[in-house]
C-alpha cells in the first residue's frame, strides 16, 4: 500500500515558553493609541506584506489605468443584461411572453 500514498512530514510547531501575550496586545493597543492621537509619529510599513502591497500596481500602467478607472462589468454581466433586454424587446413588438 506504500506505493499509492506518500507520507508527509511531521509538521514543525514551536510554541514560545517566555512569552505573555496578553502583555503585547496590550502594548499594541496603548501604542495605537497614541499613535491616534498624535503622540508617536506614524508607523513605518514594517510588515513583508504591508510593504509590497500596490507596489506591483504603481509601476505598470495598464494595472494603474485600471484601478483609476474603477470597476468594470464583467462579459457575464453584458450577456445576462443584453439577454434581459432582448426578452423585454421581443414582449414589446409581439405582444406575448413566449417565443
Amino acid at each position: 500500500m506504500g506505493y499509492f500514498k506518500t507520507r508527509e512530514p511531521k509538521r514543525f510547531n514551536h510554541k514560545y515558553i517566555y512569552v505573555d501575550e496578553r502583555k503585547e496586545r496590550l502594548d499594541k493597543i496603548v501604542e495605537n493609541a497614541k499613535r491616534d492621537l498624535g503622540l508617536l509619529p506614524p508607523k513605518e510599513c514594517t510588515s513583508y506584506e504591508e510593504r509590497i502591497r500596490g507596489a506591483f500596481v504603481s509601476e505598470t500602467t495598464h494595472l494603474k489605468r485600471r484601478q483609476e478607472e474603477g470597476e468594470r462589468f464583467s462579459t457575464k454581466t453584458l450577456v445576462v443584461a443584453l439577454a434581459i433586454m432582448l426578452f423585454v424587446l421581443h414582449y414589446l413588438v409581439t405582444g406575448s411572453w413566449t417565443f
